[in-house]
């Protein structure tokens, strides 16, 4: 009887498994959720209208509007230094001192000398007023007075050579003392003190040179000449000099000249422009990037210089459509200045453009607009891997 029951336990048992298996194959699979493909993370910006100034760019060098070499016009020994090596000195500002005494001799001498013809002079003045009465009246020979006439004449021109040699003197002991004819800043004195100067010394006694204006000499293509005769035509020209990494504003001056001869060798023209400088950034001999500002664009089309992009078929720019994903757009682009490009074709103002992150994109990608401290951290680590050499 056990063994029965035991039995019909197991077949139930075995039953329950089976339709319990049976339920399971037969139960409605559980939907998965799908998972959403994530944009790629980019920086956008919109495309703007302003005015943008128009320039030609050329390299150029700077000179000294004015270079002495401070030379002595008389020999003798230097008793002082006026200046120190690289001070800015004065028109008239003592540089150095001869030692005067040989040439105020000289000029003592020459007043002695001077002082002692006008005297024969006013006594043969003297005798011709006695001898016309006298010979009015008989008792002097015309002779005697013709000859002392001659001999007032004679004295009067030895008075004048005298008068002449003293002011030769006078200029002489002024040259004892070096001024500068300009400012300027002083350069490496080559003459110390106690040393004998002379006129015919090669080097001088320093060169000075003049920073305030000063120049600097670049070069445009030939074929820009006609667009700046026709803008000089209305009035000068704006110059912009920035240093050599093309970052820093140097000063702004203005074109005084186009040089009256094309380089045939380089199919370049020369130009000149001076600038205040006051600041000293300009240097002479000093390379510098020359800016001409030659037309401003009204309310240009412009973009960060970061949305450019160059590939096989001239540059372009990724626009980030209404429906989130980026497409590729030839552009043309005029010039890049300041961190903005102004572009002549390709986009219309509003138009959402990728500023940071086009490295991962490819037409058609889905984008994530990044905002805020992830834009910029997002800029920032795209700035850190490009200085990267």
């Amino acid at each position: 009887m056990r063994s029965r029951l035991l039995a019909l336990a197991g077949f139930i048992a075995l039953a329950l498994a089976t339709v319990g298996t049976l339920a399971l194959e037969h139960a409605p699979a559980k939907t998965k959720p799908t998972a959403v493909a994530a944009g790629v993370p980019v920086v956008a910006g919109p495309v703007t209208r302003s005015d943008v100034p128009i320039f030609l760019r050329g390299l150029g060098t700077v000179q000294a509007y004015n270079t002495v070499i401070i030379h002595s016009q008389v020999q003798g020994q230097i008793e002082k230094i006026g200046f120190t090596e690289g001070q800015t000195v004065h028109a008239g500002d003592l540089l150095a001192q001869i030692d005067p005494r040989p040439f105020q001799a000289q000029l003592d001498q020459a007043i002695a000398n001077r002082d002692r013809d006008q005297a024969q002079l006013e006594n043969t003045q003297i005798n011709l007023k006695r001898y016309e009465p006298l010979l009015a009246k008989g008792y002097a020979t015309p002779q005697l007075v013709d000859t002392t006439k001659a001999q007032v004449a004679q004295m009067a021109a030895t008075v004048k050579s005298d008068d002449a040699v003293i002011e030769n003197s006078r200029v002489q002991l002024g040259y004892a003392a070096i001024t500068a004819p300009i400012d300027g800043v002083t350069g490496v004195r080559q003459i110390d003190l106690g040393n004998i100067i002379h006129p015919t010394d090669v080097n001088g006694l320093v060169v000075l040179t003049q920073l305030e204006p000063i120049s600097v000499i670049f070069t445009l293509p030939q074929s820009d000449l006609p667009a700046i005769q026709q803008q000089m035509a209305k009035g000068p020209l704006t110059a912009l000099a920035f240093s050599q990494d093309d970052k820093t504003e140097l000063d702004r001056g203005q074109v005084l000249l186009i040089d009256n001869e094309i380089d045939q060798t380089t199919g370049t023209a020369r130009l000149k422009a001076t600038f205040a400088n006051r600041a000293h950034r300009l240097w002479p001999g000093l390379f510098v990037n020359v800016r001409l500002l030659i037309d401003t664009r009204q309310d240009g089309l412009t973009v960060a210089a970061s949305v450019v992009q160059r590939g096989p078929e001239g540059t372009y720019a990724y626009v980030i459509k209404p429906d989130g994903t980026a497409v590729s757009r030839s552009i043309a682009v005029s010039q890049i200045t300041n961190g903005r490009a102004l572009v002549d074709s390709g986009l219309t103002v509003n138009d959402q453009v990728v500023v940071d992150g086009q490295y991962k994109l490819q037409p058609g990608s889905r984008v994530t607009i990044l905002h805020g401290k992830a834009a910029q951290e997002a800029i920032a680590q795209s700035v850190g891997q490009a200085d990267i050499p």
